[in-house]
């Protein structure tokens, strides 16, 4: 007689299981958890995304306007002001002022205008533009 046994699963098949069962609850949470979000979720969103739109477009132009008027590359400016609607302000601090560099930057970027609305560089107005 002949006895029967079992096969065992490897312990290679276990992994494989469990992976695939990984990726499968993982599909499940994300399809169940999954709801329309709300007015103000969107609304929010939509902000967040116009203000880092904003944020990134006065990095790029205002450090631009600088380096054009002055010869210097600005990196991070040491102060930011904005209504987080309207306007971004990014203002630098010269690290090259005795070097013949500029003291003082500041650069407004107007998101209605879709461009920098006011540059001014060592009390000097250099923009100024009217909304």
């Amino acid at each position: 007689m002949s006895e029967e046994t079992p096969e065992k699963i490897s312990e290679n098949q276990k992994l494989m299981y469990a992976v695939f069962g990984a990726i499968v609850i993982g599909f499940v949470m994300v399809g169940v958890s999954k709801e329309d979000q709300t007015k103000e979720q969107k609304e929010g969103s939509s902000m967040i995304r116009n203000v880092v739109a904003m944020q990134e477009m006065a990095s790029t132009k205002c450090t631009k306007a600088v380096m054009d008027n002055t010869g210097e590359q600005v990196y991070f400016p040491s102060e930011t002001q904005s209504d987080k609607e309207t306007y971004v302000t990014l203002k630098w601090v010269g690290e090259n002022a005795q070097k013949g560099g500029f003291k003082t930057a500041s650069c407004t970027l107007n998101g209605q205008l879709g461009g920098i609305s006011e540059l001014i560089i060592d009390g000097k107005e250099i923009i100024k533009k009217k909304i």
